[in-house]
C-alpha cells in the first residue's frame, strides 16, 4: 500500500505542478502583453496627436491647445513654460512616463525653436484597470490550480485502477493454490503485459519449488534405508558378547551417528513439506531426556579438553513435536557450544517453557549477532574450526515452522547464552 500511494501521489503532484505552471505562465503572458500593448498604444496615439497638432499649428497659429477628458495640451514660447505643470516643464522632446503625487501620466513633448508643445495623458485609470486585471488573473490561476488538482486525483484513480486491481489479485492468491491466470483479467496493455509476466514467473517459480521439494524429499527418504541398515547392523554387533572395550565404544559412536543422521533426515522432511507433524507423530516428548541423549552423543567430541558437559533440569518440560526435530535443534546448539568452547563448561539448563545452552567460550561480537542465522555465516571467532554455517540456518527454519523463538546473547561472565523458548506467546 505504501508504494501504491506514493505512485498515485506522484501522478497527482505532476498534474498539480503542470496546471500551476501553465496557469502562472499564461497569466504572466497576459499581463506582459496587456502592459506592452497599452503602453505602446498610448505612446503611439500621443505621438500622432502631437504631430498633427504641431502641423496644424504651423498652418493656423490661432489653433487652440487640444483638450480632452483625460488629455491636456499646452503651447508656450521657448523658456516661458509657466502654464505647464512643474513635472512636465523640463522634459525633452519625446514620449515620457511621469508620476506625480496624485496620478500617473504619459507625456508627449515637442520643443521647436519657435514654440513648445506639451500633451499629457492621465493613465491612472489604466493602472487601476491593470490592477483589477491582475486580481482577476490571480483568481483564475487559483481556479485552474484547483481544477488541476481535481483532474489529477480523478486521472490518477483511473490510471492506478488496473495496477490496484493487479495488486489485489496477487495478494488474494493462496500460496498453496496453483498460480492464478492474471493476464486474462486485464487488457493487452502495459498492465496486461505485467500480469502475463507475473503469470509466467509464478509458473516457473512453482515448478522450481516443486522440483526442489521433490528432490529433498526423495533424498531424505532414500537416506532412511541405508541408515536403518547401519543402525540394525550396529545393534547386532553390539549384542555380541565377545568384544573389547575399544571396539564396543566405536560401535556406540557409529550407532549415535546413525541416529543423528536419521534425526536430521526426518527434520529435513518436515522442512521440505512445511508440516509440523509429517509423520503423524503428535505426542509430547520430554525435553530433558532428549537433551541427555544429545549431550551423550557429543561427549566424544570433548576429547582431552578440560570441558564439562551437564544437563540442569530445573523443571520438566514436554513439547508436542517430533523427537527428531527437538534433537536436531538441541544437537546443533550444543554442538556449536562444544565446538567453540575450549575449557570450562557447556550447560543445558531446562526451565519452564524454555531451554538455555550456556557456555564459557569466546562469545559472539555484538555486530555479528543479527547474522548468526544467515546461511554460510561464520563469525571471526570461528577461527580454524570446521563447519559449513548451515546448522543454525536449519535451526532457525525449524523454530519458525513450530513457532519457537531462539535468542543469542553474550553472558556478562563470558561466553554465550542461547535461549530456546517453546511457548513464546505465553510470556
Amino acid at each position: 500500500m505504501k508504494y501504491r500511494r506514493r505512485l498515485r501521489s506522484r501522478l497527482i503532484f505532476s498534474f498539480l505542478v503542470f496546471g500551476t505552471l501553465l496557469s502562472v505562465l499564461f497569466a504572466a503572458a497576459v499581463l506582459l502583453v496587456q502592459s506592452w500593448l497599452v503602453d505602446a498604444l498610448i505612446s503611439r496615439t500621443l505621438a500622432d496627436e502631437i504631430d498633427q497638432y504641431v502641423a496644424g499649428l504651423r498652418e493656423d497659429p490661432t489653433l487652440v491647445e487640444p483638450f480632452y477628458t483625460r488629455i491636456e495640451g499646452y503651447v508656450t514660447r521657448p523658456g516661458r513654460a509657466e502654464i505647464v505643470p512643474e513635472p512636465f516643464r523640463s522634459l525633452a522632446s519625446g514620449v515620457h512616463d511621469v508620476t506625480t503625487d496624485d496620478a500617473q501620466y504619459k507625456a508627449a513633448v515637442r520643443k521647436e525653436d519657435d514654440f513648445w508643445v506639451f500633451l499629457t495623458y492621465d493613465v491612472s485609470e489604466n493602472q487601476e484597470l491593470a490592477r483589477r486585471l491582475e486580481i482577476a488573473l490571480a483568481a483564475a490561476v487559483l481556479i485552474f490550480i484547483l481544477f488541476s488538482l481535481a483532474l489529477g486525483i480523478w486521472s490518477s484513480s483511473r490510471v492506478m485502477a488496473p495496477v490496484t486491481e493487479l495488486a489485489r489479485r496477487i495478494e488474494a492468491m493462496d500460496e498453496h493454490a496453483p498460480p492464478g491466470d492474471l493476464a486474462r483479467h486485464f487488457p493487452d496493455d502495459e498492465v496486461g503485459q505485467l500480469a502475463a509476466a507475473l503469470d509466467d514467473y509464478a509458473h516457473r517459480l512453482k515448478d522450481l519449488v516443486e522440483r526442489d521439494k521433490a528432490f529433498n524429499a526423495d533424498v531424505s527418504h532414500e537416506l532412511r534405508t541405508p541408515l536403518a541398515v547401519i543402525s540394525g547392523a550396529t545393534e547386532l554387533l553390539l549384542a555380541q558378547p565377545e568384544q573389547d572395550e575399544r571396539t564396543h565404544e566405536r560401535l556406540l559412536r557409529i550407532a549415535r551417528a546413525a541416529r543423528q543422521s536419521t534425526d536430521i533426515t526426518t527434520a529435513l522432511l518436515h522442512l521440505v513439506r512445511a508440516e509440523r507433524d509429517a509423520d503423524g507423530n503428535g505426542h509430547a516428548h520430554d525435553v530433558a531426556q532428549i537433551a541427555r541423549q544429545v549431550v551423550g552423543n557429543y561427549e566424544p567430541l570433548v576429547g582431552d579438553r578440560d570441558l564439562e558437559l551437564a544437563v540442569d533440569e530445573r523443571e520438566q518440560v514436554s513439547v508436542i513435536a517430533p523427537e527428531a526435530v527437538i534433537a536436531v535443534v538441541l544437537g546443533n546448539l550444543v554442538g556449536n557450544a562444544i565446538r567453540y568452547t575450549t575449557e570450562g563448561e557447556v550447560r543445558v539448563r531446562i526451565q519452564p517453557g524454555e531451554v538455555s545452552i550456556l557456555d564459557t567460550g569466546p562469545g559472539i561480537d555484538e555486530e555479528e549477532l543479527p547474522h548468526v542465522f544467515d546461511r554460510h555465516f561464520r563469525g571471526h571467532q570461528a577461527g580454524g574450526t570446521k563447519g559449513s554455517g548451515l546448522g543454525l540456518s536449519i535451526v532457525k527454519r525449524l523454530c519458525d515452522l513450530y513457532g519457537w523463538r531462539i535468542e543469542f546473547a553474550n553472558r556478562e561472565s563470558g561466553g554465550l547464552c542461547v535461549t530456546l523458548r517453546f511457548f513464546p506467546d505465553r510470556g
